[in-house]
């Protein structure tokens, strides 16, 4: 029974709580399972924030030229080894809006370094949505306009200092995340497709097949990694294009990746292929491709999604380890490890130490995926505290 009071509903029937329960673990219950997963990793704070900040990395890659002030190999031969310039809205207690006062550099004869001096009574407007060096938006569309430029006087602007040749390191990072991020959804991509169908197969056939693919899972898990890799890359002719060996490296990752998913895979399948409804759509007549593609793999898709976003960050470092060693991508492409490479003297690091800011990227994105991928991982199973 019920009744209004003060405009109010009111429901004067006494409160079963055991009802109450019921009905919201029978809403959980009906809810399908990516509403589930969705809502346990909605609380997982860390990896919540990390995903959004990698979306926003790899929505913002075509868009890079757009960002970056400079091209990646553009070059200001009287500023090499710039610091770099701190952007300011106020001089002299007045409002300029953003601005930087100009580097003026002299070279010192005695310890043969350049010497950079901001020029404190010159303050030069930055300028924005302004025509600068051309670049293609996602590779097809040419444009010129970019987000900031320099003022428009011949003053260059170093957000990130500028390297040995006078390159805008803050550009040159950008244009390397083209990279650097993108060879690891390639990696992962060949190593997925690998592992799965091998660890597939491995794991519902099992018998002859499945030793065979185990064997040689385990001669390529015994070798060692990076001489292995040394070697491949090693491999690479040297006279072709940068996008060539792009795509050979992140091949090269991605084949090298694939016996430990594989492995994981098959062990699922094992457990899987014995359930009764997969012998259920075998005695239907379903043929082994669809009981795989149908019945196992989305049993299991939520675990590979988590076990990609561990992975990428071990081709984005094995990526940077191969062009830190002067193996992997080669100048004039830009990557994160080309541009270590460049910043490989520690006594050059110790006197000019913005040429290592091309780590803090790295760090900063291989620790946003391992976050990523912890908060999938404890949201995969949505039914469990």
């Amino acid at each position: 029974m019920s009744q209004y009071t003060d405009d109010r509903f009111v429901d004067d029937a006494p409160y079963d709580a055991e009802a109450a329960l019921q009905q919201l673990e029978r809403k959980d219950l009906d809810a399908p399972n990516w509403i589930l997963v969705w809502r346990k990793f909605k609380t997982h704070r860390l990896g919540l924030l990390s995903g959004v900040f990698l979306l926003f990395c790899y929505l913002i890659l075509p868009f890079i030229g757009f960002v970056a002030p400079y091209g990646p190999n553009d070059r200001n031969s009287e500023h090499l080894y710039s610091p770099p310039q701190n952007v300011k809205l106020f001089h002299e207690g007045q409002f300029l809006g953003p601005f930087i006062y100009p580097m003026t550099s002299e070279a010192n004869l005695e310890t043969f370094q350049w010497e950079f001096s901001p020029d404190l009574e010159n303050p030069q407007k930055l300028r924005f949505f302004c025509e600068g060096a051309p670049y293609k938006v996602a590779g097809l569309i040419p444009a010129d306009t970019h987000l900031f430029c320099p003022p428009e006087t011949e003053i260059p602007f170093f957000l990130w200092g500028s390297d040995r040749l006078g390159r805008d390191i803050f550009s040159r990072i950008l244009y390397g995340a083209q990279l650097s991020l993108t060879v690891g959804l390639i990696g992962i991509t060949v190593s997925f497709v690998l592992g799965i169908f091998f660890g597939a197969v491995a794991g519902y056939f099992g018998g002859a097949i499945d030793w065979v693919i185990n064997r040689v899972i385990e001669v390529l898990r015994s070798l060692p990694e990076l001489p292995l890799w040394l070697a491949l890359s090693a491999a690479v002719p040297s006279n072709w294009s940068p996008v060539a060996v792009f795509f050979v490296i992140s091949i090269i990752l991605g084949l090298l990746d694939w016996p430990g998913l594989a492995r994981s895979v098959r062990a699922k399948f094992l457990s899987l292929r014995e359930e009764e409804y997969v012998r259920a759509a075998e005695m239907m007549g379903a043929s082994s491709g669809r009981v795989i593609r149908k019945h196992l793999l989305p049993n299991f898709m939520s675990h590979l999604i988590a076990s990609a976003t561990l992975s990428i960050p071990a081709m984005i470092l094995g990526e940077t380890a191969l062009s830190f060693l002067g193996l992997g991508l080669r100048a004039p492409a830009v990557s994160w490890g080309v541009m270590l490479n460049d910043a490989q003297n520690l006594a050059n690091i110790e006197i000019y130490w913005w040429t290592a800011i091309p780590m803090l990227p790295i760090v900063i994105v291989v620790l946003a995926f391992n976050f990523l991928g912890d908060g999938l991982r404890d949201s995969l199973d949505p039914y469990q505290d």
